[in-house]
Order: structure tokens, then sequence, then C-alpha cells
């Protein structure tokens, strides 16, 4: 069994560390702070322009056809330097995977070179609401059809890239009367649509430089050309793209905790107690020792689960395994870095108490833990 990377895939992960190592890591710290938005949005354009908002787009469209590993790897190296700019990667590729993979020829054509250009800053993944997080087929928001028009009218929440988004795919109830879940279609709706309002950023624990907002829409007119898919049959796409999403949440939570062991690492062996550094300490060498043998497990589970991806064969058990291991070792990678720093870890000079923060989005978001054993248990039973 070969697991080593191809020359593309290597070249991916090289460009994304070289990358996120010159650009993204000196102002991490300063995006963290609530400052440097126009900074956010100059690395994200440029992160379009290496190829990074397509990597699992065909070159036809402005992509790069890497395929899933490639995006794992990029996206891990991304999170080591910035975890926010590595949600607005991870979710603006979901979404041009989104429009690629259910989206008709015109809607490919016109939509995808603008996202993968960069012209589109990101892309909107509009599902949950109030009422339908972890119950997605529960949504409230209804797409009333009106001769050759839907109306959009109801909310959405926590939507990632809000503020910057140029299209948001959005899931609305066109059949009322039909059995959860059943009734449901996607639309594709450009941003500064009449009738679609943003609300402000949230005020986040972590990853506090990508924008998370509410997304209203009051009698939102749109054509009935930007439904994707077939009308009362968009819940399959939702439950499908999510997977794919949660290689690349998983990916993400790799990147900070492998960022938190390394730097909590090099400072033991340059921090000294009782006469000699801490990392002669055997308990600190047991947790270095357990922490990156849990995040080389977590890599290998996100390489199976894009593998199989790639492969074009089912992948969602695959791909919630790997969302669930990596996220929730992550957390703990984080947790046991800041121990490794003592006080100095609590101290916002040192990146940890910043990324214990970050990290802790991604047991929760593109499905929580609890959720991801359901779907798990769900197909070990089927």
């Amino acid at each position: 069994m070969n697991i080593s990377l191809t020359e593309e895939q290597q070249m991916i992960q090289d460009m994304a560390n070289k990358f996120a190592e010159s650009e993204l890591a000196p102002v991490a710290a300063k995006l963290d702070e609530g400052e440097g938005q126009e900074i956010f949005q100059t690395n994200i354009k440029q992160l379009a322009d290496l190829g990074f908002m397509g990597l699992n787009v065909n070159a036809e469209y402005g992509g790069v056809e890497a395929g899933a590993v490639a995006f794992s790897l990029a996206v891990t190296e991304i999170a080591k330097a910035c975890a926010s700019t590595a949600v607005t990667t991870s979710v603006t590729n979901m979404v041009a995977e989104v429009i690629q993979a259910v989206g008709n020829e015109s809607q490919k054509q016109y939509y995808l070179p603008k996202i993968c250009s960069g012209e589109y800053l990101a892309g909107g993944f509009c599902l949950t609401e109030a009422s339908a997080g972890s119950d997605p087929a529960g949504m409230k928001t209804t797409a009333i059809r009106d001769g050759d028009d839907y109306v959009l009218n109801g909310t959405k929440l926590y939507i990632t890239s809000g503020t910057i988004a140029g299209v948001f795919v959005v899931w609305a109830v066109t059949d009322p009367r039909a059995q959860k879940g059943k009734g449901i279609s996607c639309f594709l709706v450009e941003a500064n649509t009449p009738g679609m309002t943003i609300g402000k950023s949230e005020d986040k624990m972590g990853q506090k430089a990508s924008p998370t907002n509410e997304v209203h829409f009051e009698n939102c007119r749109i054509p009935a050309s930007a439904m994707m898919g077939q009308e009362n049959k968009g819940f399959a796409i939702a439950v499908g793209e999510l997977a794919g999403g949660r290689i690349g949440i998983g990916s993400l939570a790799l990147g900070i905790g492998l960022a938190a062991m390394d730097y909590a690492r090099e400072y033991i062996k340059e921090r000294h107690q009782f006469g000699q550094p801490l990392s002669n300490f055997q308990g600190l060498q047991w947790m270095l020792a357990e922490r990156y043998t849990d995040l080389e497990a977590a890599r290998l589970l996100l390489m199976n689960a894009a593998s199989i991806k790639e492969q074009g064969l089912a992948f969602g058990a695959a791909a919630s395994m790997a969302k669930l291991f990596a996220s929730e070792k992550a957390n703990q990678a984080c947790y046991d870095a800041l121990q490794m720093l003592g006080g100095a870890g609590y101290i916002k000079e040192y990146p940890l108490e910043r990324m214990a923060r970050d990290v802790r989005i991604t047991s929760i978001y593109e499905g929580t833990s609890e959720i991801q054993k359901v779907i798990i248990a769900r197909d070990l039973l089927a």
C-alpha cells in the first residue's frame, strides 16, 4: 500500500507551507485582535491567485484539479499559521465543489471561474438555522414559486464569510407539505441581491478574522434558474457536501494541533527548571509522544477519507471518523501544549492561548462530534 504523496501533492503542500509561513503567520496575532481585515482579504485573494480556492475543481472552470488529498494537505498547512484563513479556504472550496457537482453547465461556467480566481473572495454555505443546526432537515426558510421566480424568506445562522462572499449556496423549503427533509431545494444567491441582508459579524471566541454572520432573506426574489439540481431534492446535496467539508475541518484541526505541539516542543527544549531543560522530564516527553502519535493517526484518517473520495467511492463514514478523531485530538493537543508552557501558555504574548481558542470550534462546526458518532454508528449498523 503506497501512502506517499505524488509530485503534485507535494508541490501543493510545499507551496501552502511557504505562503503560510511568509504571509499568514506574521499577521495571525494581529488578525486575532480584530485588526487588519484588509490584510486578511488580501491574503485570501493571493491564495486564490495561487489556485487554492479551486483545488478540486476542473481546469475548464478555472480550478487546478489537484484532488481531495491535495485539498486536505493545503488546509492543514494554512491552518498551522492562521485558522481564520484556513476555514475561509475550506468553506470556499466546499461551495465550489457543490456547484461543480450539481450545478448545470451555465451555473458552472459563470460561478466557478469567479470563485477560483478570487473575483468572488469567498463562497457562503447557507444551511444552519436557529432550529436547524444538528438537524438541518428542520429548516424553516422557504422558497415559494412565483411565476419565473422564487421568493426566499428566512434567516440562516453562523454563515462563514458572510460579509465577503460573492455567492451563497442556500437551502430552503420549497414544499412545506412534504415529509421532513424531502421538500428542500438548493439555490445560488449572489451577494447584494435585493431582499438579502448580512448581519453584523459575530464576536467569537476564536477564528476571529473569519467573518461569521446571520444572513436574512425578506421577500428576496431570485430567478428559477438559480436552483441547483432538482426541485425538492436539495437535502441530499447538503448531506453529501457536508461530508467533503468534514475533511476540510478535520484537516484544519490537524494543522492547529500540529502548530501547537511544534511550538511547545521547541519551548520545553529551551526552558529550564531544576537546573535542566524541561524536555529532560519524562512526563513532558510522554505528552509529546502521545499527542504526536494522535495527530499522525488523524493525518492518516484524513488521507484515507480524501483518497476514498478521490476514487469516487462512498466516503461519508470515513470523513466523519477523520473529522471526529482529528478535531478531538487537536483540541487535546492544544490544551496539552498550553499546559507544557505553564503560565506562559496563558499569556497572549505566546500563540498557545489563541490556538486553544481557534481549535475549540472544530469539534462543533460541520457537524458536532456527537453527530459524527451518530453518522458512524448508522453506517456500521446499516
